[in-house]
This record gives structure tokens, C-alpha cells and sequence, in this order.
């Protein structure tokens, strides 16, 4: 029992170096005082007399305040353990060896996931995540296997808190979606759900199959920042197509089914965007217009373009070859990421919404 004490002081030497290295990395020094100046800028006379201003500095304020307190928390519970360990020791107190290990384990875990956090300082990694889904080819089979990542997607953002609102919703023919879009809101929503953009590819026995035939089917999916006041971004009204409809499909709770439902087309670039959830025509329209200024800036960003009328339109094809990951139902179960090489065999954890795994190895092989 003394030996497994010894070990875990060794092991407390790299860990108090990463810990080290992670305060170095997020400037736990300037951190604080940019925490203190923006809390004294809320306290400034006419403070909210700008809301998009005084929004954006809450924001700020309330990230940069997270961060530091979690580091310092962690700072005390390494320090915390480093002494139980060493009264442990010294008294050749066996009782305390679980209590070392759990408390050893849970700073270890704390440890990594604030390293992950780090990782997301990239400009819209902070922002909200506007999310698409689109079957390939394939009819019905790859229809359902769009809405199994649909709700792949929903179950995600329950387990992380997130707030999920459909924005536009396509049943399919027979079975499945043709077309989803959705809203996921939080901190760091589309920090960590980038790394789902590319192609799935679906590999099970279908049960629209009376053979009982195996099929592969594919989906895309699209993630992008939310567009917000702080992004500039100018589109020329001449180059807008919009059309008002009554929402289509047996959505459900889904959609708002009125004739308030608005359809845009980007005309230079083909994009076409729509909503089909809010309560008024106005709403959507306001909704479908984020969602495109979205898709414009990102390719805009993509392609280091300095002006929106330099974009042309890009398709991607959903096929095989282009997937950036695979899950096979039959006749074994895995899923496996094609960039990182990320896999495990708890195929139904992942479709329940476990995809921390795949996230995080994503973000650390893109972190250079």
C-alpha cells in the first residue's frame, strides 16, 4: 500500500510541470488583471446604454473569469493532494491510500480537460455552432443515417448542457430527413463541434432490406460559427433570392408550419439557406440571414478572401473517399476517425452523444 504512495508522488512531478506549463499558457497573471478591468468596465456610468457592447464585455468577462477560477482550483486541489500524500507517508497511514488515488485521478482528469480548453482559442471558437446534415445517395438508407446523426448531435448537446434549437427540418420520403439545420448554444459550441464538418459514412444491414443486405450510406455535416454583432460581413442585396413558403414535411415539434417559412439563395455562390421554426416570417428571415452571412464568412476565412464577391460556389462530394469517419454496425462494431485514427467498439455510447474522444483528439492534432 506504502509502495502505490511512492508511486503516486513520483508520478506528481510531470504532473505539477503540465500544471506549471498550462498557467503559462493561459497567463494566469494578465488573466487576472484583464478580469479586473473588465469588471470595473462594468461598473462604468452609461455601461449599458450600448447592449451589443455591453453584451460582448459579459461575454468576455464571464470566459476569461471561468478560466481562472478553474485554473486556480486546480492549482489548490494539486496542492491538496501533494500534502495528503505526504502525511499519508509520513504516518504510514494506509486508510488514506483510496482517498489519495480517487483525489490523484479526478486532478489528472481536470488537468487534461483544462488542457483541451486551451486548445479552443481560435477566433469563433468561442461562438455558437450552426450545424447541417445532408444525406448522400442512397434514398431512404442514407436519409435515416441522417437522422441518426441528427440525433447523435441532440444527445451530444444534452450531456454538455448545450441549448439545441432545429432551424430547418426536411423529412425524407419513406423514412429519415432530407435536410437539417440546427442551432447549438454555448460556450465553446462550435470550438469543439468543427471537428465534426466532413463526411460520415455508415456501414450496417439496412432494416429497409428484406434480403437482410449490407449497405453503406453516407451524410454531411456541416458546422459553422453563428453569426453574431461582432463578425462584419456585407452582402449585396441584388445578389439575394428569397421565397416565402409554407413549412413542408411532417416535422413535428420541429417546424412552424405557416406560410412564414423562408427559403434564401445566395445567387453568386448558389448557397441556399432557410428556417422554418420561428414564430413569424420576420423571425426566419432574420434566422436565415445569420445562417448564410455564417456560410459566406467561413468560406470567406477558408479561402483567405477579402471581399465576399470573390467567393464561387464549392460542392463536396458525399461519397466514399471523402468520409472523416466510419461507423460499422456489422459484421463488428467500431467507429473510427480517419485523421486522428481515434476509434472504440462502443458504437451505441458514441450515437448516444459520447464523442469527447473523438473531439479532443481532433483538437489536439490540429492545436500546432
Amino acid at each position: 500500500m506504502i509502495l502505490q504512495l511512492e508511486n503516486a508522488r513520483q508520478s506528481l512531478g510531470d504532473l505539477r510541470e503540465g500544471i506549471k506549463d498550462l498557467g503559462e499558457s493561459i497567463g494566469v497573471e494578465t488573466l487576472g488583471k484583464e478580469v479586473e478591468e473588465l469588471e470595473t468596465k462594468t461598473m462604468e456610468p452609461g455601461f449599458w446604454d450600448k447592449p451589443a457592447e455591453s453584451q460582448s464585455v459579459l461575454k468576455q468577462l464571464k470566459h476569461k473569469k471561468s478560466t481562472l477560477e478553474h485554473y486556480i482550483a486546480l492549482k489548490k486541489s494539486f496542492d491538496d493532494i501533494e500534502t495528503l500524500i505526504d502525511i499519508a507517508i509520513e504516518e504510514d497511514d494506509e486508510s488514506l491510500v483510496d482517498e489519495v488515488l480517487g483525489d490523484l485521478n479526478a486532478v489528472r482528469t481536470e488537468y487534461e480537460k483544462q488542457k483541451i480548453e486551451i486548445l479552443l482559442s481560435g477566433e469563433y471558437d468561442g461562438s455558437n455552432a450552426i450545424v447541417s446534415i445532408h444525406p448522400g445517395a442512397g434514398g431512404t438508407e442514407a436519409q435515416d443515417w441522417a437522422q441518426m446523426l441528427f440525433r447523435m448531435y441532440q444527445h451530444y448537446a444534452e450531456k454538455h448542457d448545450y441549448k439545441f434549437k432545429v432551424l430547418d427540418y426536411l423529412d425524407g420520403d419513406e423514412a429519415g430527413i432530407k435536410s437539417v439545420s440546427f442551432l447549438v448554444e454555448g460556450e465553446n459550441a462550435y470550438g469543439h463541434l468543427k471537428s465534426e464538418s466532413g463526411v460520415h459514412r455508415l456501414v450496417r444491414v439496412s432494416p429497409f432490406d428484406a434480403s437482410g443486405r449490407r449497405h453503406t450510406s453516407f451524410a454531411s455535416v456541416e458546422v459553422l460559427p453563428e453569426f453574431n454583432d461582432e463578425m462584419t460581413i456585407e452582402i449585396n442585396d441584388a445578389d439575394l433570392k428569397i421565397d416565402a413558403h409554407r413549412a413542408s414535411g411532417a416535422g413535428g415539434q420541429h417546424i412552424n408550419k405557416t406560410d412564414s417559412a423562408i427559403r434564401i439563395t445566395h445567387i453568386p455562390t448558389g448557397i441556399v439557406v432557410g428556417c422554418q421554426t420561428e414564430r413569424s416570417q420576420v423571425q426566419n428571415r432574420e434566422t436565415a440571414m445569420r445562417m448564410l452571412k455564417s456560410k459566406l464568412l467561413e468560406i470567406k476565412e477558408r479561402e483567405h478572401l477579402e471581399k465576399i464577391e470573390d467567393i464561387t460556389g464549392t460542392k463536396m462530394n458525399i461519397e466514399w473517399g471523402s468520409q472523416i469517419r466510419s461507423y460499422v454496425f456489422m459484421p463488428y462494431t467500431l467507429v473510427k476517425d480517419n485523421r486522428t485514427g481515434c476509434e472504440t467498439g462502443n458504437i451505441q455510447a458514441v450515437m448516444d452523444g459520447d464523442l469527447d474522444e473523438f473531439i479532443n483528439e481532433y483538437l489536439k492534432l490540429n492545436c500546432k
